[in-house]
């Protein structure tokens, strides 16, 4: 069964998103800061008079800091249990069609990229991670933000 997928990038990484997930994709050039929100919680944002939840995606796989305060960003909006958020990435690059079906991956990634991961499928461009929106909205666990 092939499937659409959004190509994006992360922390330099080409992953895809599942297409059918995504409503949208935006630039964003204003973030609301949000105080004690979860650290991988950019901000909030307007969006065709909704208010969406803007998550670092950088952050919400513990791959470093990144500065989410100025500029113009590219983000990919989604709905989760009723619920608006713009996931924020490097880049967009396009839609193309999965060649595979997901199949799991047999190497080690990392803590944030595993706990994200739905698996490797197979495109034209070759392998490329499939990455679950639910697990980047979630972030890191509370035990490895206290870390």
């Amino acid at each position: 069964m092939s499937q659409l997928l959004l190509i994006v990038s992360i922390g330099g990484s080409r992953v895809a998103f599942p297409s059918a997930a995504i409503e949208s994709v935006v630039e964003l050039d204003t973030l609301i800061p949000v105080p004690r929100a979860a650290p991988h919680v950019a901000g909030l944002s307007a969006l065709r008079s909704r208010v969406l939840t803007v998550i670092d995606t950088v952050r919400s796989l513990d791959l470093g800091d990144s500065d989410c305060s100025d500029g113009i960003r590219e983000a990919a909006v989604v709905e989760l249990d009723g619920h608006h958020y713009a996931l924020i990435v490097d880049s967009v690059e396009d839609v193309i069609e999965a060649k595979s079906d997901p199949v799991p991956i047999r190497a080690a990634m990392g803590e944030g990229w595993e706990r994200v991961a739905l698996g490797m499928v197979e495109t034209e461009d070759g392998p490329l991670l499939l990455v679950d929106v639910a697990g980047l909205i979630a972030g890191p666990s509370a035990e490895a933000r206290a870390a």
